[in-house]
C-alpha cells in the first residue's frame, strides 16, 4: 500500500489543476482558441499558477496531497472541502461546455448565423453557477460529503472528462478547417455528439482508465 504520494506524482497532478482553473473563465477562453493567447489570459495565468502552487504545497489540490486521501474506495470519510470545490470546478466546465457548443451548433443550423460568442457571454456563468450549486448542495458525484461511493462515482467523473476532453479539441479543428456552411455545422455536431455518445459508451462498459468497476473495499492506491 501506498502511504505517501511520491514527489514526481504530485507533480504530474499539479498541471490537471492548473489547466481546470485557468479555463474556468468560459468566455476568456473562447478568446484563447478563437484569437490566441493575450495579455488578460497571462495574468489570469499567473494568477492561477500562484493559486494552484500555494494549494499544492499545502496539499489541498486532489492528487497533491502529500498521502492519499482515499484508501479504499468504499470507505465512508468526510470529502475534504478542496476536493469538492475542485470537481464541483471540473464538473462546471465539462458540463458547461458540451452544452453550449451543442447549443451553438443547433443553432447555427437553425438559423444560418454563428452566435456560439454571445452564448458564451450569456449562459455560461448561468451554467456553471448552477453546476457549483448542486455541488455546493453535494448534488454531484465526487463532490458529496462523504467518499463513501468513490468507487462508483469517480466512473461518472472520468467517463464524462474523457468524453468532453477528446470531443472538445475535435470539434476546434473542425472549426478551423471547415467552411461555416449549415451542412458544415450538421458534420460538426453529428461528430462532437458522436464522439461524446462512443466515449462515454466506452467509459460505461470501463474500457477508458478509471472508469472500471470498482470491487467493493478494493484498495484506491492500486488503480
Amino acid at each position: 500500500m501506498r502511504e505517501r504520494n511520491k514527489i514526481t506524482y504530485r507533480l504530474a497532478h499539479w498541471p490537471i489543476w492548473i489547466f481546470v482553473f485557468f479555463i474556468a473563465p468560459g468566455p476568456l477562453t473562447f478568446d484563447l482558441f478563437e484569437r490566441g493567447f493575450d495579455r488578460r489570459m497571462a495574468l489570469w495565468l499567473g494568477a492561477v499558477l500562484v493559486a494552484t502552487g500555494v494549494a499544492g504545497l499545502r496539499g489541498r489540490l486532489p492528487g497533491v496531497e502529500p498521502r492519499p486521501y482515499i484508501i479504499r474506495f468504499t470507505e465512508d470519510r468526510p470529502n475534504p472541502l478542496y476536493r469538492r470545490v475542485c470537481y464541483t470546478l471540473a464538473w462546471s466546465e465539462v458540463i458547461a461546455f458540451a452544452i453550449l457548443n451543442i447549443s451553438g451548433l443547433t443553432v447555427a443550423i437553425a438559423t444560418g448565423a454563428w452566435r456560439l460568442r454571445q452564448m458564451y457571454d450569456v449562459a455560461y456563468f448561468p451554467i456553471v453557477g448552477v453546476v457549483w450549486l448542486l455541488g455546493a448542495l453535494g448534488r454531484l458525484p465526487r463532490v458529496k460529503a462523504s467518499t463513501e461511493n468513490e468507487g462508483h462515482e469517480r466512473r461518472y467523473f472520468y467517463g464524462s472528462v474523457w468524453a468532453v476532453c477528446l470531443a472538445q479539441p475535435v470539434l476546434w479543428l473542425l472549426w478551423k478547417v471547415l467552411p461555416r456552411t449549415t451542412s458544415a455545422d450538421a458534420l460538426k455536431l453529428a461528430v462532437f455528439i458522436g464522439i461524446l455518445a462512443y466515449v462515454g459508451n466506452m467509459a460505461r462498459r470501463g474500457l477508458l482508465p478509471r472508469t472500471r468497476p470498482i470491487v467493493p473495499g478494493e484498495l484506491a492506491v492500486s488503480d
